[in-house]
């Protein structure tokens, strides 16, 4: 290293060893000398001196410099002035000039590495000045674990280029100012109006107004057309009159209690739960479209769904482009620390399937849960951490800073659209009272809120700036303040004259042409048949494998058998039943997106969706080449979660009910762990918020000696939650009638969820399977009778649904039961009572009648039908099952096959055969093993 010999000889050797570290890996030398030999480099090869220097003494200390400004970028988001009412947790080591080899004496001394931070060769002072104003202030950035070059340079040169500082005009101000008069006004005048009543105050957080409407704006300019939200209750309300600009009127009726009809079917919610949606108009005179998603208590189950939202209006209002919508999350810091599905949704940031091109979240950090300190709620350094799952920025920002927080959000704005990727926004901010506004805070957080209640409000805190800065008339805040004040006493004494509308519920966009469904239109199902000619060049275009193109043996001859359904035979089992649903729909121009772990291949290798080629990893998907002018057939494999996939998909089918949607999950009772969109939006949602879908889920079920993890899809839950024709409950036992119930969903002028308990076993079960005629003629039954009985003859009437079917019907024939009809229930919910009244009717001579399941006593549909039929004329019905339990199902073999076989006996009063037990022992037996 000649160019360096002007060091004496240990410090040479040094630096010498260091540079051959660096010529193999940059990143195994400290930042300085990464910056240093990058410019001894570039001077040796341009025959310059990139280097200034007349002592070893000072070239150290340049590259010392060059550390400590790496060291602020890199840690100085831990030495901000970010927490309006708490200290800052100590770290070390700190950004102190000593601890990177400088002290005190040298900060009159000119360094070249001022280059690095672009303020050319500088005094140290200066430097420091630079890095305190730009990394410690009222912004904190995290970036620097970013791996692409290219973002973490472009993120740095914004910072640097403005210092992290704001710069507005006298007009952006007052217009920060007026949003943050809005947003603390509106509290107080709520607080004082409706003493006691809970609102969840958006006290201590009021700067989140001003940014979300700057961030529209924003983001309006950057090309952006919609906005889709989700968020908690707290600050809601706020959100909801400023951002949304629901009337105040419409509000403050709510709190009067005015909104109630008592002639709507409806329960509503309360009131910091609701959903809105409008257009606005920015400064620019852009129209935007916004949509706070309607959310329950459960704080972050929203992400899922304003996500599965976000891309369901890409694609279908956007035709891909996610540069014209953005989602924004807005979450609480407990929450975003503290629960899962967080992460599940996060890490559905960069797959295919699930994209939406970057999220703006944005956290309000009131550093505290319901009374849980934020030492106790997480281990993480900041609640925001795990952003670094998705390699994204964060911005940690004073609260009490309202420029700096609108100056973050626009930062984060330019940067989604840029690099279509999640950013982060953490509000240190606080929580003015307790949990809600009659909770004593006091009681855990002494200290805390004495702080807090002297501390000013964050408007008080703007004005005393402005003014400061001579940025401000005089009584020009007071002024806007009592003019607010006045308009919403004017709009509260409209509220007390208010009265609840009447109107039928009116749906608008891409629900503009359906309507709430009534009772009477579940009492019979429509025509969903297809023309033969139609269903069988359908047939014949998904089976058929292009000739140019090299798949597995196995493939081959799955797709030889399914053409031989098409040509030949005419009958079609479980599978090809539902891809004649799928080509059908996607032939009369109806999307369909189907997703779930491992659907495209399916878990019982029954679907093969998508064809992976022998000698290559090219994919050929049969229902996406039916014609030039289908539908787009979507499927994806997800992630491993429930959770928030069914939160995506239920987001999906509610911004457009012109798509199939569907969620299949890998077994039936692994919906358990995303129970909770089930309970707070499948079943409910069209009690509280009047928000029809039409979701499908698909849900293996069956007994077949699997174990208690795999038998039960848990039925009685769905059926419990079943009221108001909330949503539609089946488990089909025929091809034909899963065709028909799927095409179903888009042949009703309205939509709701559908719950489709689907087989396994019958999957490959010979006599599992429907004719042609089936598929072009009539449309779903809600009930089969039994064809296999004479009428006079019926003494009993079992009524079953899905698998349990074959096995009485097997049993049924082979000991020739004459006297036992078995009847199947297709249709659980909305239960088709009338249809089994009249089977009863039917059989003259039944004096018994029975419910038949698999399930124990106190699971399965019985509960429910039960409670159900005891005042219809099925009142006297009883039910053969298995011994109420607390577990779903018996692990052991010969368990399960002794209650099986004792259920079919009991059913059709036959006697049980040993050589029975033992068959079904070892059918038992081998499903335990292929388990998991």
């Amino acid at each position: 290293m000649d160019s360096l010999s002007y060091l004496n000889g240990a410090n040479a050797e040094y630096v010498d060893s260091l540079y051959q570290s660096y010529q193999q890996d940059p990143e195994s030398v400290e930042f300085g000398w990464q910056k240093f030999f990058e410019g001894f480099d570039f001077g040796r090869n341009s025959e310059t001196s990139a280097v200034n220097v007349e002592t070893p003494e000072q070239f150290l200390k340049e590259v010392s410099v060059l550390n400590l400004i790496d060291g602020y970028r890199s840690r100085g988001h831990l030495f901000t002035h970010t927490n309006p009412v708490r200290e800052r947790r100590k770290h070390l080591p700190t950004l102190d000039l000593s601890n990177f080899g400088l002290s005190d004496a040298d900060l009159e001394t000119v360094f070249n590495s001022g280059v690095e931070i672009g303020i050319g060769a500088a005094k140290l002072k200066d430097i420091v000045a630079f890095l305190k104003q730009t990394y410690t202030s009222s912004i904190g950035a995290e970036y620097k674990f970013l791996r692409t070059p290219d973002v973490l340079n472009w993120i740095q040169q914004k910072m640097e280029s403005a210092r992290n500082t704001p710069s507005f005009s006298i007009d952006e101000k007052k217009r920060i100012l007026k949003k943050l008069n809005e947003a603390v006004s509106f509290e107080n005048f709520l607080g004082t109006k409706f003493l006691g009543q809970k609102r969840f105050s958006l006290e201590g957080a009021e700067a989140l107004i001003p940014a979300l409407d700057s961030v529209i704006e924003k983001g309006a300019d950057l090309g952006i057309e919609e906005f889709v939200i989700g968020m908690a209750h707290r600050g809601r309300l706020n959100v909801l009159a400023n951002i949304m600009q629901k009337t105040y009127k419409d509000i403050f009726a709510e709190f009067e209690g005015k909104s109630y009809n008592p002639d709507t079917p409806f329960g509503g919610d309360v009131k910091y739960h609701l959903g809105y949606s409008t257009d606005v108009t920015t400064v620019t005179g852009k129209s935007v479209h916004l949509s706070l998603c309607p959310n329950p208590s459960h704080l972050e189950t929203v992400d899922g769904v304003v996500e599965g939202m976000s891309r369901s209006k890409i694609d279908f209002k956007y035709g891909g482009d996610n540069s014209r919508l953005a989602p924004i999350l807005i979450h609480g810091d407990a929450s975003v620390a503290g629960q899962g599905i967080v992460y599940e949704v996060i890490q559905m940031a960069g797959l295919e399937g699930y994209k939406t091109g970057g999220t703006i979240h944005l956290v309000i950090n009131n550093q505290i849960g319901f009374t849980t300190n934020y030492k106790d709620a997480r281990t993480s350094t900041y609640c925001t951490d795990i952003a670094k799952v998705t390699l994204s920025p964060v911005f940690h920002v004073n609260g009490d800073d309202p420029e700096a927080l609108v100056y973050a959000i626009n930062l984060a704005m330019e940067y989604r659209q840029k690099y279509k990727n999640d950013v982060f926004i953490d509000i240190l901010c606080y929580r003015r009272f307790g949990h809600n506004e009659s909770d004593e805070p006091k009681f855990t957080q002494p200290l805390l809120y004495k702080t807090i209640e002297k501390h000013p409000n964050p408007r008080e805190i703007y004005i005393d700036q402005l003014t400061k800065e001579g940025k401000l008339e005089a009584g020009l805040a007071k002024e806007m303040e009592k003019d607010f004040r006045g308009i919403l006493q004017e709009r509260l004494n409209e509220a007390k004259e208010f009265v609840a509308s009447k109107d039928e519920v009116k749906f608008g966009g891409a629900w503009a042409d359906l309507r709430m469904a009534t009772p009477k239109d579940f009492e019979t199902s429509p025509v969903t048949a297809v023309k033969k000619s139609t269903l069988l060049e359908i047939g014949k275009r998904i089976t058929t494998l292009p000739s140019d193109k090299k798949f597995f043996k196995k493939i081959e001859k799955l797709f030889a058998e399914r053409t031989k359904m098409v040509n030949e035979t005419n009958v079609f089992d479980w599978a090809m039943g539902e891809q004649l649903a799928y080509g059908t729909l996607l032939s009369e121009g109806k999307r369909i997106r189907l997703s779930g772990q491992d659907v495209e291949r399916g878990t019982f290798s029954h679907r093969h969706a998508v064809l992976t080629l022998e000698d290559s990893e090219e994919e050929y998907v049969p229902l996406a080449n039916i014609s030039d002018q289908q539908a787009p057939f979507d499927i994806y494999n997800s992630h491993l979660s429930e959770y928030g996939v069914l939160g995506f998909e239920y987001g999906y089918a509610m911004a457009n009910p012109n798509a199939l949607t569907i969620w299949e999950a890998q077994f039936g009772d692994f919906f358990n762990g995303a129970q909770i969109v089930v309970d707070q939006y499948i079943a409910s949602a069209e009690t509280k918020w009047q928000r029809e879908n039409g979701l499908v889920m698909l849900l293996p079920h069956g007994y077949e000696g699997q174990g208690p993890e795999h038998s039960s899809a848990r039925i009685e839950r769905f059926m419990e939650l079943c009221a108001d024709y909330n949503m539609q409950v089946v488990n089909c036992t025929t091809p034909a009638n899963f065709f028909h119930v799927l095409r179903r969903q888009f042949k009703r002028d309205f939509r709701k969820p559908l719950v489709v308990f689907s087989p396994k076993s019958l999957l490959r079960h010979p006599s599992c399977v429907s004719k042609l005629e089936e598929f072009t003629d009539g449309g779903f039954k809600e009930v089969i009778d039994d064809i296999n009985v004479n009428v006079d003859e019926v003494s009993r009437i079992v009524f079953c649904s899905g698998k349990i079917y074959y096995e009485l019907l097997e049993k049924q024939q082979a000991d020739q039961v004459k006297h036992v009809a078995v009847v199947r229930v297709e249709q659980l919910y909305p239960t088709p009572v009338d249809q089994m009244e009249a089977i009863k009717a039917k059989y003259k001579n039944a004096n018994e009648i029975f419910w038949v399941q698999e399930e124990p006593e106190n699971m399965g549909a019985w509960p429910y039908l039960f409670r159900k039929l005891y005042k219809t004329g099925l009142k006297g019905i009883d039910v053969i099952s298995r011994k109420e339990s607390s577990s779903t199902a018996t692990g052991f073999a010969k368990q399960h096959a002794k209650q099986q076989t004792y259920i079919l006996a009991k059913a059709l009063e036959v006697s049980v055969k040993e050589e029975e037990v033992k068959d079904e022992t070892k059918k038992a037996s081998k499903k335990l093993a292929e388990a998991d």
